[in-house]
């Protein structure tokens, strides 16, 4: 029997109509519009993509965005100057930097110059540090998204064993420390884990995020196991593959995310949670 799909486009939209709703109630409440300022540096075709659905999405939910594109060769004190005047604008909610960026730029430097309450992205060490001791302030995108289509479909995580595949900053560490919080039983495995099979044959619950088409095999897969495929690749033949043997998978999981529509939809909807939770701490000070 085939698995249950995980509809991220679905949860997402619900997801975007509550913070439609909210942003409604703010301006009601004489609050002022979110505000989330975007910045591009050089011309990667798909990071343009990303921008520019990020900006759609703002449009979508009645939020103010501001868009900055960058040339190539932009210098790394040119783009920190930027970052400075963002975290200096009282209109500017949420800032995000697109990645990746230039050779020539360290990105971790320009992460870390963010302000940590406009750092909607939620990289700054000091936001994943919280995480780490149970007090998020701002919460990584798409870990945070997982959880919500979790939640959505019913899978409670308590109890459960968790094996995040791939030990990235963006996914696999704060996915762990996500799992953390909801009480699973966390294992994580990256580049030097041996016996990878095993490991992912004794989870009930599966994150993968290592950008290798089709790396995890689906026979791996626990009978009646829950699987999120974070990945997203692009095949000779251009069609879009996930990290995990899709086909295979969802005959021996409960539920599973395809790709695409499952957790990319989630990781600009919950960008834009965070910018709405950036501007509500933004009221405060």
């Amino acid at each position: 029997m085939s698995a249950q799909l995980i509809n991220g486009k679905e949860i997402s939209q619900q997801r975007l109509e509550w913070v439609a709703q909210k942003a409604a109630e703010r301006r009601e409440a004489g609050l002022h519009t979110p505000c989330l300022a975007v910045v591009l540096v050089g011309n990667d075709p798909a990071s343009a993509v990303y921008v520019r659905n990020k900006k759609i999405a703002c449009e979508k939910v009645g939020f103010k965005s501001l868009s900055y594109e960058l040339p190539a060769e932009t210098s790394q004190d040119e783009l920190l100057k930027l970052v400075d005047e963002l975290n200096a604008n009282s209109e500017v909610d949420g800032i995000l930097v697109q990645l990746p960026l230039p050779p020539q730029i360290n990105s971790q430097d320009v992460l870390e110059r963010i302000l940590p309450h406009k750092d909607v992205d939620g990289f700054h060490p000091y936001n994943v540090g919280r995480l780490a001791v149970k007090m998020p302030l701002m919460r990584p995108c798409t870990p945070k998204g997982v959880m919500t289509l979790l939640e959505a479909y019913g899978v409670d995580p308590k109890g459960k064993k968790a094996v995040i595949v791939g030990a990235s900053n963006i996914v696999g560490r704060p996915q762990a420390l996500e799992m953390l919080l909801a009480r699973a039983t966390v294992t994580v495995c990256h580049s030097a884990t041996q016996n990878l099979a095993d490991e992912v044959a004794a989870a009930d619950i599966v994150v993968v995020g290592v950008g290798i088409p089709n790396f995890v095999k689906g026979e791996w897969i626990k009978p009646g196991a829950v699987v999120i495929d974070v990945g997203i690749n692009r095949l000779e033949n251009g069609k879009l593959c996930g990290d995990v043997e899709f086909d295979v998978a969802k005959e021996r999981a409960a539920m599973i995310t395809p790709v695409p529509g499952g957790v990319g939809p989630m990781t600009i909807a919950t960008l834009l949670e965070n910018t709405l939770h950036a501007a509500a701490l933004h009221d405060k000070v």
